[in-house]
C-alpha cells in the first residue's frame, strides 16, 4: 500500500500548524500558553466554587447567561460566563478544549487575538440566541420560546471558532471544512441551543477571515506598488500610471 499521497496530505495539511507549535512549545514549554494556563485554572476554579451551596449564587451572578436576561447584562456576564462549564457537561470536556484550542491559538496567533475571536464567537452565540427566539421554533433558525431559559455557559462556540480561525490562517482548509461540517451535523442530529450557537461562532469567525483577507490583500497590493515605486525611482523611468 502505497502512504506517500497520505504522507504528503498530512505535511501539507499540518505541518506548518504543528511545527509552529511544537518548536515553540519545547523552546517555552508552559511559559509560551500563559493566557491558557490562567483560562484552565478560572475554569477549574468555577467548577468547583459554583458546586458549593454557598458559590452557586456567586457564580451565577457573575457568569450565566440567559436569553431572557436584559441584553446589557448578558453582555456584561458573557467574558466570564466564557469560563463556566456548563451544568449539564463533564467539566474535563472544557479544560481539554481550553488546554488545547486556546493553547494552539495563543502559540499561532497570539494571546489578543486568540481571547478577541474567542469573544467575539462567544457573543455571536449569545445574539443568536436572542434572535432564534424572536424567530420562533417554525424557522429554520428559530429556537423555542423555552430556551431563553437555558443557562448558556462554557467555551464551546469560542473553541469552535478558534479552530476554523487558526486552520484557515495555516492553510489547515480540509480540517477546518472537517470542523464546519461536524457542526452542521450536529444541528442536523440534535437541534438544540448548542448546536445552533455553534454554527453562529462559525458565521462570525469566517466574516472576520473575509474581511482579514480582504485586508491582507489591500496590504500586500499596496507594498507591492510601494516597491515598484522605489525601483522606478532608483532606475530614473517615469512612474507607470493605471
Amino acid at each position: 500500500m502505497n502512504l506517500r499521497p497520505v504522507r504528503t496530505f498530512v505535511r501539507r495539511e499540518w505541518g506548518p500548524l504543528f511545527g509552529t507549535v511544537w518548536a515553540v512549545l519545547r523552546a517555552r514549554k508552559w511559559r509560551a500558553i500563559p493566557v491558557t494556563v490562567a483560562a484552565v485554572c478560572l475554569t477549574a476554579l468555577f467548577q468547583i466554587v459554583q458546586n458549593q451551596d454557598w458559590g452557586f449564587e456567586p457564580v451565577q451572578n457573575i457568569g450565566f447567561v440567559r436569553a431572557e436576561d436584559p441584553l446589557w447584562l448578558a453582555l456584561l456576564r458573557t467574558p466570564l460566563s466564557l469560563f463556566v462549564p456548563a451544568l449539564d457537561l463533564p467539566v474535563w470536556g472544557a479544560l481539554a478544549q481550553i488546554l488545547i484550542v486556546f493553547g494552539i491559538a495563543e502559540i499561532c496567533i497570539g494571546w489578543k487575538q486568540t481571547m478577541l475571536i474567542a469573544y467575539l464567537t462567544t457573543v455571536a452565540g449569545t445574539m443568536y440566541a436572542r434572535i432564534g427566539i424572536a424567530i420562533g421554533p417554525d424557522g429554520v433558525f428559530g429556537l423555542p420560546a423555552s430556551d431563553a431559559r437555558i443557562v448558556d455557559t462554557g467555551p464551546s462556540a469560542a473553541v469552535v471558532g478558534l479552530a476554523v480561525y487558526v486552520c484557515w490562517r495555516y492553510r489547515a482548509y480540509w480540517t477546518a471544512g472537517v470542523v464546519i461540517a461536524s457542526m452542521v451535523v450536529e444541528v442536523i442530529i440534535k437541534n438544540n441551543l448548542a448546536g445552533k450557537e455553534h454554527i453562529a461562532a462559525i458565521v462570525a469567525v469566517l466574516l472576520v477571515i473575509a474581511f482579514t483577507a480582504r485586508r491582507d490583500r489591500r496590504r500586500q497590493r499596496r507594498l507591492s506598488e510601494e516597491s515598484v515605486e522605489r525601483s522606478d525611482a532608483r532606475s530614473g523611468a517615469p512612474p507607470i500610471r493605471s
